[in-house]
């Protein structure tokens, strides 16, 4: 633990603001790649200041597996590849984030609770008692406002510490498990007992703790969610969700296409009309004409096509998607296809990247 050039695991819910805490941690100074016999990109970043590598997981509810982002978490965690893991939580919505908490606490007991969102949590009268909930969970507790920069410093001092052996590891059981489960997140079913089955009352668990924390250490109105509730009472329902969805998709991608042909077009036009005055360059250089045409016919004309091409599209669609994500409604996206997807074998998070090899494949047919 006390080594130079530790290793540092970033890991949340979706839509806590974790790659806000990431980029602000790391100075936006990161870099992607698979984990090895992976397919699912890490990002990867030195804390600024710090001889200390952070390492972005997949955004996930549970340790409990569903899909290939849920089973590289949990196994980045259950190889040791981490000498601490900081776990960022939504203030406002403390219950939900800390499932995810008590299982990782399980697995990895040097950890800090980032409890970002605390802005947003006092828009909404919630109040917490970071020492007690620092007391229940048996680890450090900073608050956070990543987007304003607020609670980094500290952040990563307290992690230092932790690192360093200065503040102790959680020692306490983080969940109660029934009488007949002793091994948590290793349990095995019992005889006639389905992996799925153990899975839920292993995770009913972790949700009763969870609830319990949450009742020692919260103060909120009646129901702080309520304008929430409201909005997924339309956006879910089945009489208007499905067609919301559809209708809402559309619009991103109608927006996308009939944007992106203007801008292509204009872009198309401006990069291949630097062609003439680069091949007048280039034969001021003396160079061969075959090498000339090279350059001019094939290198430039082939990059200016695919720039052309490609970057309008991506500049459109990509940020209409981070509004959607930011205002939650991505993750609505997902929960209704789920259902439908995993019948198939599949998880409703496929249907996002579904929706980006489709506007792919159209732009190609009408590019």
């Amino acid at each position: 633990m006390k080594d130079a050039g530790s290793a540092v695991a970033l890991m949340g819910n979706p839509n806590v603001g974790k790659s806000t805490v990431f980029n602000a941690l790391t100075g936006g100074r990161q870099h992607t790649g698979n984990w090895s016999g992976k397919t699912v990109s890490l990002a990867e970043g030195r804390i600024t200041g710090e001889d200390i590598t952070l390492i972005d997981l997949p955004g996930t509810y549970s340790l409990h597996a569903r899909s290939q982002e849920e089973a590289l978490a949990r196994e980045f965690l259950t190889c040791g590849g981490a000498q601490a893991v900081i776990l960022v939580a939504d203030a406002a919505c403390l219950q939900r984030s800390l499932v995810l908490v008590l299982q990782v606490l399980e697995v990895q007991p040097h950890a800090v609770l980032c409890l970002n969102l605390m802005d947003e949590a006092r828009k909404k009268h919630i109040r917490i008692d970071t020492a007690v909930l620092s007391r229940e969970l048996g680890i450090p507790v900073v608050p956070c406002a990543a987007r304003s920069k607020k609670g980094l410093n500290e952040l990563k001092n307290t992690l230092r510490s932790v690192l360093s052996g200065t503040l102790p590891p959680c020692s306490e059981p983080p969940i109660r498990y029934p009488a007949d489960i002793r091994c948590g997140l290793y349990a095995e079913p019992h005889k006639g007992q389905t992996r799925d089955e153990l899975d839920d009352i292993l995770t009913a668990a972790a949700v009763l703790r969870a609830e319990e924390i949450t009742m020692t250490c919260v103060t909120a109105p009646d129901d702080p969610h309520a304008r929430d509730r409201a909005i997924d009472r339309a956006v879910l329902s089945r009489r208007f969700g499905i067609p919301l969805m559809l209708l809402l998709l559309a619009l991103v991608f109608w927006l996308t296409l009939s944007g992106a042909n203007t801008v292509s077009a204009m872009l198309s036009g401006f990069l291949l009309g630097l062609e003439a005055p680069l091949r007048r360059v280039l034969t001021a250089l003396s160079l061969p004409p075959g090498a000339v045409s090279l350059l001019t016919d094939g290198v430039w004309r082939v990059l200016a096509t695919v720039v052309s091409v490609m970057l309008p599209p991506m500049a459109i669609f990509f940020p209409l998607f981070t509004l959607l994500e930011d205002a939650g409604y991505l993750p609505r996206i997902a929960l209704q296809l789920d259902h439908a997807f995993c019948r198939a074998g599949a998880c409703g998070k496929q249907s996002l990247s579904m929706c980006l090899r489709t506007l792919r494949a159209q732009k190609n047919r009408t590019g």
